[in-house]
C-alpha cells in the first residue's frame, strides 16, 4: 500500500484492493434505450450493446481501489452500509468531493468542505461532528477521492 497503515486502522471502510493489471474484460449487456425517471417515453428498439464496467468505472486502474462502507455516516449522500466505493488515489481532493481520509489512525468517509488552509470533514449524519483541519495537520491524510458508489438496492439472501 505504501502508506504504512496496519490492518487495524480500517475501522469505517474495508479495503478490497486495486483492480489487477491484465484483468480480462467482462462484457455485460447494455440496453441502448435510456430509462425515463420522469414521464415515460415510448421505446423504439431495445437493441443491446456491450459494456465493460472496468472501463466505465475505473479510468486509472493503477491508482484505483475498491472499499466497502461500514456504517451510516454518509447515508444522506446516498452512500449506505455495505456499498462498494471506487476510490481513485490520483484525483486531487477539492471542496465538495467525497473523500476517504485517515484521521488520527482511523479511515473515514467524509465530504470535504472549505478551502486551504482550513478544511472541514463532514458526515451527512448530523449526529456526527465535523472534523476541522487547520493547515498541515499531521493527523490527517487524504487517502483518495470517491469517484463512484455502487449501491445495492436488493441484497441477496445467504443460505
Amino acid at each position: 500500500m505504501g502508506s504504512g497503515l496496519s490492518s487495524c486502522l480500517w475501522v469505517d471502510l474495508e479495503l478490497l484492493g486495486p483492480l489487477q493489471p491484465g484483468t480480462p474484460a467482462l462484457l455485460l449487456p447494455l440496453a441502448l434505450e435510456t430509462v425515463a425517471a420522469g414521464f415515460p417515453s415510448p421505446a423504439a428498439d431495445y437493441i443491446e450493446a456491450s459494456i465493460d464496467l472496468n472501463v466505465e468505472l475505473v479510468p486509472r486502474p493503477s491508482s484505483t481501489f475498491f472499499v466497502r462502507v461500514q456504517g451510516q455516516a454518509m447515508q444522506a449522500a446516498g452512500i449506505h452500509h455495505g456499498d462498494l466505493l471506487v476510490v481513485d488515489r490520483s484525483v486531487a481532493p477539492r471542496a465538495g468531493a467525497t473523500v476517504v481520509v485517515v484521521h488520527e489512525g482511523q479511515m473515514l468517509l467524509r465530504r470535504l468542505e472549505g478551502r486551504a488552509p482550513s478544511w472541514r470533514l463532514v458526515a451527512t449524519d448530523p449526529a456526527v461532528a465535523p472534523i476541522v483541519v487547520q493547515g498541515d495537520d499531521a493527523h490527517l491524510l487524504v487517502w483518495g477521492v470517491v469517484i463512484h458508489a455502487v449501491h445495492h438496492l436488493q441484497r441477496e439472501r445467504r443460505a
